[in-house]
């Protein structure tokens, strides 16, 4: 963890005990609803000091690991080759190509 990710992690512990001190005092002196209120945003610095202290993989890491699966590529190729002209891919598949092989005439009948 670098010195910016410590410095926010401080940040959120500190947010949050504020929060639940002004939880105690609401629940003391004020209406329970707001103590409520203040109760649940106390914990919300806590989960994003979670997500801030895990540890992350460098972008080369992640990179280096995708580079090995080849499934999305393989999926976008097939639904690539399946497309058979411009018009059908824009068109979601109801309109084809004047010179498209796969174009079915449309019907005058209702």
């Amino acid at each position: 963890m670098n010195h910016p990710q410590r410095l926010l992690c401080a940040l959120y512990v500190g947010t949050s005990s504020g929060l639940a001190l002004t939880t105690v005092h609401e629940f003391r002196h004020g209406p329970w609803w707001a103590a409520c209120l203040f109760a649940a945003a106390s914990l919300v610095p806590l989960v994003a000091l979670v997500r801030e202290a895990e540890p992350r993989e460098p972008a080369i890491a992640r990179r280096l690991r995708s580079v090995g699966s080849d499934a999305d590529e393989d999926v976008v190729r097939i639904e690539l080759d399946a497309a058979c002209c411009e018009r059908w891919w824009t068109s979601c598949g109801t309109e084809h190509d004047a010179t498209c092989p796969h174009r079915v005439p449309r019907s005058s009948a209702a």
